[in-house]
């Protein structure tokens, strides 16, 4: 090959190399992307991740954690809040964290093939963006490959199938439902408007690994100029850890149900009108459901009298409800296609330890 036909090769090889890096996204969250309809149909697109399997968090991406969280048929769960340089969340003593436009919400689903080997990573199977908008929060939802990755978006939901060894050794086939958009804005309902349910001030104060040992979530943004105006830590109320055996059992069954339930069934959520909230701050134990009848009865309270009969566990319509898995009796509704036995469990005990009404 002649000298000239190597330039003339170099040359083209370069050009088309500038053009190529001139096309390629630049690295790090692209926020205008974020912000703006229609979505990315992939989730790589947005810069979230520094891999394309969604493990490393890019720059601004912060990891974080739930004292209690939602049960989601035992799948594993990674948090990410992302907020643009110089944004910071503002505290709330109830309720979630005021966040800026432009701050979103990552939580990616996944599951071991055996939930006993700590070691075993999880395959992602969706991950779900609350995205807050200047017009309010949106929602998107991203189903992974069986190669974790890529993750496409699904707006009008899916349903997958699942297998996994649970930690007691026994193997789980179960069809995964990805909600759709309508599904999202049921559970994601506060006064009728889409906002996010988990991350409470109360929820996040506990301790997280950022690298260099165990530190409190919430000193941790504080400190990081993430989240401003809060109090210290040891100040701020503290969601107990439902599985935690060394709390009490009424204050962890409290959490779960609050955690579990009471996103929809609070005064602003989408059961407001059942009369029965389950907020951890709810202080009249028969709205909470200790003594009270259900507002509509129909097969779906079981023939039982109370949402919670004092001492009475079996008689007890949460129980009944939390145990099923049939559509229209079942609680919660969805997000699951199991009863979840430990958190049962737990529910049972509480109500079981209650004194029965003379």
């Amino acid at each position: 090959m002649s000298f000239r036909w190597r330039r003339s090769i170099a040359l083209l090889s370069a050009t088309l190399g500038l053009m190529c890096a001139a096309a390629s996204p630049k690295p790090g969250v692209d926020t205008a992307r974020l912000m703006s309809d229609p979505p990315a149909l992939t989730l790589q697109a947005y810069g979230l991740f520094e891999d394309a399997s969604g493990r490393r968090p890019a720059p601004g991406v912060t990891p974080y954690t739930l004292n209690t969280p939602l049960f989601s048929d035992y799948a594993e769960k990674r948090r990410y809040l992302y907020l643009p340089s110089g944004a910071a969340m503002t505290y709330r003593d109830r309720g979630v964290m005021d966040i800026p436009v432009g701050g979103v919400l990552i939580k990616t689903f996944g599951y071991r093939q055996d939930q006993r080997h700590a070691s075993d990573h999880a395959r992602p199977v969706e991950t779900r963006l609350l995205i807050h908008r200047s017009n309010g929060w949106a929602a998107l939802t991203y189903v992974w490959n069986a190669e974790g990755t890529e993750a496409v978006l699904k707006r009008a939901g899916a349903t997958l199938k699942v297998g996994f060894v649970d930690t007691r050794g026994v193997r789980r086939d179960i069809d995964y439902v990805v909600p759709n958009v309508n599904q999202c804005k049921q559970c994601h309902s506060v006064d009728g408007r889409l906002s996010p349910i988990g991350p409470k001030a109360r929820n996040l104060n506990g301790p997280y690994d950022y690298g260099s040992g165990l530190e409190n979530q919430l000193d941790h943004f504080a400190r990081a100029a993430l989240l401003k105006a809060a109090p210290t830590s040891a100040s701020i109320a503290r969601t107990p850890v439902w599985d935690d055996l060394s709390e009490p059992v009424d204050a962890r069954a409290r959490a779960y149900l609050d955690v579990n339930c009471g996103h929809c069934h609070s005064r602003a959520g989408f059961a407001s009108n059942s009369g029965l909230f389950l907020e951890l701050e709810e202080t009249d134990m028969s709205a909470f459901g200790v003594g009270k009848r259900p507002v509509a009865a129909g097969r779906a309270s079981g023939g039982f009298e109370y949402a919670i009969a004092p001492g009475y566990p079996d008689h007890s319509i949460i129980v009944h409800r939390m145990a099923s898995t049939e559509p229209g009796v079942m609680m919660p509704q969805l997000g699951r296609s199991m009863a979840h036995a430990e958190g049962l469990a737990l529910v049972r005990a509480y109500i079981a330890q209650m004194k029965p009404a003379s």
